[in-house]
Order: structure tokens, then sequence, then C-alpha cells
């Protein structure tokens, strides 16, 4: 893929949408261009997280070791970012990432993360926008995945009676 591919892909991934095409552009020549076989793991469950990879063709099949048989993967394909939390803290893999058919991803370092953020702040404050905002948005889910618990857990207290 060309340098405009590149940045025209890392555009469509939320987190970087709102980034003029200047730090689009440092982070598309920086970043790393990777191509997997079917099969081929990216990455494991456990490890050290130093980096996020957008998938620029292909499809990338995020699984749990402890799962077992049966497990639906998460599927990732272009233009999806994982391992965004890795771009901004050091943290552990929280599972094995495969490629389901032959892929390619675009491995972005979190040392060019901290860089671009310093040397161009008005992009931190646009990247604190997204990020809040998703944030917000996951807490009001989680509200009502508790209440959905508890009719449930109402249910079956009243079924026990």
């Amino acid at each position: 893929m060309s340098l405009d591919g590149d940045i025209a892909l890392i555009k469509r991934v939320p987190l970087f949408a709102d980034l003029p095409t200047e730090q689009l552009r440092l982070i598309a020549f920086s970043a790393v261009r990777l191509e997997l076989v079917a099969g081929q793991v990216l990455f494991r469950q456990g490890a050290r997280a130093q980096s996020g990879y957008v998938v620029s063709s292909g499809r990338i099949d995020l699984t749990l070791d402890e799962a077992g048989e049966g497990q639906v993967p998460t599927t990732c394909e272009a233009g999806t970012l994982i391992g965004e939390i890795a771009l901004f803290i050091e943290t552990r893999r929280p599972a094995t990432a495969t490629a389901a058919v032959a892929s390619q991803v675009i491995e972005i370092d979190r040392k060019l993360i901290t860089r671009m953020l310093s040397e161009y702040p008005q992009a931190a404050v646009r990247m604190r926008a997204t990020l809040s905002e998703r944030l917000s948005a996951t807490v009001f889910d989680l509200g009502k995945v508790r209440q959905a618990l508890a009719r449930i857990d109402q249910v079956a207290a009243s079924a026990r009676r």
C-alpha cells in the first residue's frame, strides 16, 4: 500500500479520524508494515504490548487462550485498530491475535504516539476528546448491563422462593 493509502486507512480508525493530515502522515510514514500468512500469530495473550496494529487487509481473529475449544473469536477486518490501549500505556495483550487469512497490518509503536502527542499538543486534545466520548459511552453501556443483571437476579430470587 502507498503512503497515501496508509494515511487514508489510518484516518478510518476512529481514534485517528480527527487528526490533521500532517499527524496522519507522521504515523503512516513511521509505522511498520507486516504481512501475515493464514494461521500466523501476530501476538500471544499475556505478551508485553508496546504497539497497536491497524488491519490493512485480510482478517485477524482475537481469541482467549483459556476459553478453549468452541470459542467464537472476535474478528478484526480492514480499518480496525488492535491494541489501542498499548499506544498509551505499558500493558499485556489480553488475547492472542492470529491471521485468519493472508493479512497485512500496520504496526504503530507507542514511542511514536508519545512523540507525536508531545510535539503536537492539539493532536493530544483531539485524541483525548475521542477517548473521553468512547469512555462515557462504555460507562453508559455498563450501566445498562448492570441493570439487566439486577433484573436477572430478581427473577432468579423470585423463582427460588
